[in-house]
């Protein structure tokens, strides 16, 4: 039987990274980033990667990493989930290193040990609505270089290391310095993308199958955001909890009046399932489940409009607060939104859950 529960060492690892963030990601300093031409914050990801070693987690012992599982990166995410931290954790550290796993070869065990140490950062080359089971956008491999474009990928203006799937059916890592990068308008100012243009840029072959490796990065970053959308909403529910219990109204605790009682517990019971099922998730990539592809796809048609349920809700029920640029709910909001349609949209996963369950549309 499969245990769900979060071990010791999982909550001890919750503890450190929540008291890192609170010390090192308050939300004035996040607000203040996200206005900045920096939005992504090197300096805690130099304390989340090589002062914790995080950065690792996924990468086995043997190539500098932690060798620890998905569950415990999954606990990490819920953390940075809260924090709306802008760091590349899910793009670096599950992605591209989930990509770089499924490579043979001394050039992936290379990057994965860069990776590893935080010191480097890599961004898998496809759009961030890029799901499991869709088609690649390629680019063109033509004498060991390529050219072409690749739009809405997420964090590539802080990466080091590019992986590109070509059109010839190999994974390729490209110096990012040889690369055109020109940011896009993100909902989600904590996780930019941006546009990326080859012209002839010097490669590296990786693998001779791109779409397998593609695929594998790709779920897990599915399966693992689905505790990110975690973090977001146990985030918008606590704090919407704890103000409804100190505003005042009509001379009595707002958190009193039925109608938003029952709107709350709506909301908690859409956030335990929602744990459960991102548990299962991370449980299953982690390899203690026989069904990952169904557990991933149940994980990721339900987190999303869950997370972007619990903001909307934390909007409206902080009132007029939520409503102004300097409260942190609309970081909250527009990562939900963000993440709503990252790695897949839910009703893609639906798609993808009835396949895998043989479940035909009516005709």
């Amino acid at each position: 039987m499969t245990d769900l529960l979060y071990s010791d060492e999982e909550e001890a690892l919750r503890s450190a990274v929540r008291d890192l963030l609170a010390d090192h990601c308050d939300a004035a300093s996040v607000l203040a980033r996200i206005e900045s031409d920096t939005p992504h914050d090197r300096s805690l990801w130099k304390l989340l990667t090589e002062s914790m070693g995080l950065a690792g987690l996924l990468v086995p012992e043997s190539l500098g990493g932690q060798g620890a599982t998905h569950r415990e990166a999954a606990v990490v995410l819920e953390e940075l989930g809260r924090a709306v931290a802008p760091v590349p954790y899910l793009t670096s550290a599950v992605v591209a290193t989930e990509a770089l796993l499924a490579c043979e070869g001394a050039e992936a065990e290379k990057l994965l040990t860069e990776l590893a140490s935080g010191r480097t950062v890599a961004a898998l080359a496809v759009g961030f609505a890029a799901r499991p089971e869709g088609e690649l956008g390629v680019v063109r491999q033509e004498g060991g270089a390529l050219s072409g474009q690749v739009t809405a990928v997420a964090d590539a203006a802080v990466a080091d290391v590019l992986l590109v799937p070509a059109d010839d059916g190999g994974l390729y890592a490209v110096a990012a310095n040889a690369v055109t990068v020109t940011p896009q308008v993100s909902l989600d100012l904590t996780r930019p993308v941006a546009t990326l243009t080859f012209d002839r840029a010097p490669a590296r072959r990786l693998s001779n199958d791109a779409p397998a490796a593609v695929r594998r990065a790709l779920r897990a970053g599915a399966g693992l955001l689905a505790s990110e959308q975690l973090g977001v909403a146990d985030w918008c529910l606590t704090e919407t909890l704890r103000h409804l219990k100190e505003r005042k109204q009509f001379n009595r605790v707002v958190g009193g009046f039925q109608a938003l009682k029952h709107r709350l517990a709506q909301l908690w019971l859409e956030i335990v399932s929602l744990r459960a099922a991102a548990r299962n998730a991370a449980d299953a990539l982690a390899g203690s489940g026989e069904d990952t592809e169904v557990a991933v796809a149940v994980a990721a048609a339900y987190a999303a409009p869950v997370a972007v349920h619990a903001a909307e809700e934390a909007l409206q029920l902080h009132g007029g607060i939520g409503m102004t640029w300097e409260h942190p709910v609309h970081l909250h909001l527009k990562r939900a939104k963000a993440d709503s349609i990252a790695y897949g949209t839910a009703g893609a996963h639906r798609e993808a859950l009835a396949r895998l369950a043989d479940l035909r549309p009516p005709l």
